[in-house]
């Protein structure tokens, strides 16, 4: 078969190893890498790399404030995909229960991490599960329609989201804690969030999801791999020119944390073209080195996983490897802050090898 052109009766490795890749990220947070690196950044010209790896606090563009809409993204990629299986094996009645399905178990996984994380009941919809149900459902709804049409509505949701917080406070419209989106969590869940998430988040950053089907559905066509690749480049560059001009301009502040028109917009394109340049070189180009199963094996059971990691993970399994890191390194000499580093990368190790035994025993966990 020519490299120009997509077998559609094959799985896209480029999406497996961009899912994997943002899963591996997540869960080496959970494995403590994050903090633990930048405790030992702390100081050292590795300060700045260290804070790359932390959200924003507020208005500004950190990576690790990418892995969110990529998530949302590459699942949006993947629904047309997994549409099209689904039709091969039965009717569109039998999918859409399936996305129903899914969208309440990942809203009730969401809600109950939040449980896990204060360790008592508690009813808080910030989790990226929770709003990932959302912007499943509004993609989802949409996704027969020509693609303008879905473009047309993503940018209507992104307009929608500039009314709702201009109109509700003209004066400052993006402030922490007083906006349009603090008062809806008031409504709905009787509190704010102590670092200023939203829950209607899912608003705004339902576009990440329905851009991703139309990049899927694009993957999909008939279209030569160049024409692709073109699409891809031409939207992912305007849509981030036009969020990172919307911030320069002081137009619409980019923040990650209420997802602002102007960082849905630049994390849309980021993706977009993150999207563009795997495909390009792995699916087209035939790059399919062994080393990028590291990932891809991550992304086989990602809702798996992300959930393992953030209960039992970060609840037992960092201590659990303490047990080893510090008793065999520490008599040593070994500085505290390298050991827990250390740590991280085993408990990741552990993560990770899960993914990989699961893999090679054909175990999948479903949503």
């Amino acid at each position: 078969m020519s490299p120009s052109t997509t077998n559609v009766s094959q799985r896209l490795f480029s999406l497996d190893v961009f899912r994997g890749l943002t899963m591996f990220l997540l869960i080496a947070e959970a494995a403590g890498f994050h903090a633990n690196f930048s405790a030992l950044a702390e100081g050292t010209w590795l300060e700045g790399l260290a804070h790359q790896l932390h959200h924003h606090p507020w208005n500004g563009l950190r990576f690790w404030d990418l892995i969110q809409p990529f998530f949302m993204f590459i699942v949006g990629v993947a629904m047309p995909f997994s549409k099209r299986k689904r039709l091969a094996n039965g009717d569109k009645r039998a999918v859409t229960r399936h996305i129903l399905k899914r969208c309440f178990l990942l809203f009730s996984f969401g809600v109950l991490l939040h449980c896990v994380y204060s360790h008592k009941l508690v009813w808080e919809l910030w989790n990226v599960l929770v709003q990932l149900a959302f912007t499943i459902l509004i993609a989802y709804a949409i996704m027969q329609l020509p693609h303008k049409v879905q473009l047309a509505i993503s940018a209507a949701l992104l307009v929608l989201t500039e009314v709702l917080y201009r109109a509700y406070n003209p004066e400052n419209p993006y402030n922490q804690g007083e906006s349009f989106g603090s008062w809806v969590d008031m409504l709905v869940m009787g509190k704010t969030n102590s670092g200023y998430w939203v829950f209607i988040n899912f608003i705004p950053t339902a576009a990440h999801t329905i851009w991703g089907v139309v990049c899927g559905q694009v993957l999909l066509s008939n279209r030569d791999a160049k024409e692709k690749l073109k699409a891809f480049v031409i939207w992912g560059l305007g849509i981030l020119v036009l969020g990172l001009a919307m911030d320069v301009l002081d137009i619409t502040p980019m923040i990650k944390r209420i997802a602002t028109t102007s960082f849905t917009l630049a994390s849309g394109g980021i993706a977009i073209l993150v999207l563009a340049l795997f495909y390009w070189g792995i699916d087209v180009k035939g790059y399919k080195a062994n080393w990028l199963k590291i990932f891809s094996v991550v992304g086989t059971n990602s809702i798996f996983i992300y959930l393992f990691a953030e209960t039992v993970g970060v609840q037992w399994f960092q201590d659990f490897g303490k047990i080893w890191t510090e008793g065999l390194l520490a008599p040593i000499g070994l500085p505290q802050d390298w050991i827990m580093v250390i740590n991280a990368l085993l408990v990741l190790f552990i993560f990770w090898h899960l993914t990989y035994f699961l893999d090679r025993k054909k175990v999948y966990f479903k949503v």
